[in-house]
């Protein structure tokens, strides 16, 4: 076994995204010690029974204090107080990166309060499922996923934590140990990716799900019986955790809207080949969105089977 990455991890937040970072890289052998913190007493305590990590810390400080690596693993609303908490026990060299859907928020809000010679790596586990804390989390969630790194660059203000190539891959390797295919991406750009293959399918779930929620005509009760399998879909991403989704859609407002917008004249096109009776156009838009599922599946992102891949349960103790 080669020798770890990392002397010491801080994983500020111990949901199912941290949970599954501190299982995957105990099982790569990427770090030698791991310390967790969450606010919540109870999951500090669950976190200990489940033995996440060699050390479960009351305060964000207490955990980041001389560590090599700090990974911000709370609701992107929650980075900047992390950030601002943890700035003044960062040892010179350490690199602080992120697990959030939003890397430009991220970037405003956590770079101010990193101190030089901190090295600043945001990045993006593409991975997840609609469940959410520590008992949530396994190691092989990331397996066979992408991981994207948005390292800062350029700016002046920048200049005191830029992470050079160095730090940047010592990161990718981390990724890549815990089952990760890793790609380097601007911020924008990834925020305006994540907009259309992230952001607005989970508020369209959210909203569809309201919908039906709200139809006078139609009960809760035949909601739930009678959901046929597109539904059952949405009903899953609809579950995934709120406080996350709302930062998410409060921290990348203009790439959600502008893909909504896109989304919303769409949708206009389609309603009126419906009510035109145009089946052509309707077969043609089918036809060309099939081969983009065809496509995830054959780039071994999700499985050709009838759950779409949803049926495995995280691994427990």
């Amino acid at each position: 076994m080669s020798a770890p990455l990392f002397r010491r991890m801080a994983i500020l937040g111990l949901g199912l995204i941290g949970s599954s970072v501190a299982q995957a890289a105990r099982r790569g052998g990427l770090v030698e010690e791991i310390a967790g913190f969450a606010p919540s007493p109870r999951t500090r305590a669950r976190a200990q029974e489940l033995a996440l990590c060699d050390e479960v810390c009351t305060t964000a400080s207490a955990a980041a204090a001389d560590a090599d690596l700090v990974m911000l693993c709370a609701p992107v609303g929650a980075f900047g107080g992390l950030a601002q908490e943890i700035a003044g026990v960062l040892k010179p060299g350490a690199t602080v990166t992120d697990v959030g859907s939003v890397k430009m928020a991220v970037i405003r809000d956590v770079g101010p309060h990193l101190p030089d010679g901190v090295h600043f790596v945001p990045g993006h586990p593409i991975a997840g499922t609609e469940q959410s804390g520590p008992d949530a989390g396994f190691a092989d969630l990331f397996d066979g996923r992408w991981c994207i790194l948005t390292p800062i660059g350029g700016a002046d203000d920048d200049a005191g934590h830029m992470a050079d190539r160095a730090e940047v891959e010592a990161l990718a390797r981390f990724w890549r140990g815990c089952g990760s295919n890793v790609e380097v991406m601007d911020p924008h750009h990834h925020d305006l990716v994540l907009a259309i293959t992230s952001h607005l399918p989970h508020l369209i779930a959210y909203n569809i799900v309201g919908t039906a929620a709200d139809l006078e005509t139609v009960t809760q009760s035949d909601v739930i019986k009678y959901s046929a399998g597109g539904f059952r879909d949405f009903t899953r991403i609809a579950a995934s955790d709120p406080t996350m989704w709302r930062d998410v859609f409060l921290n990348n407002r203009d790439a959600v809207l502008e893909m909504l917008g896109r989304f919303t004249e769409d949708l206009s096109s389609l309603q009126r080949a419906i009510r035109w009776g145009d089946g052509e156009a309707l077969h043609a838009l089918f036809s060309r969105t099939r081969k983009i599922r065809r496509g995830i599946i054959d780039a071994g992102q999700d499985a050709a089977v009838p759950d779409f891949g949803r049926h495995a349960t995280p691994k427990s103790d």
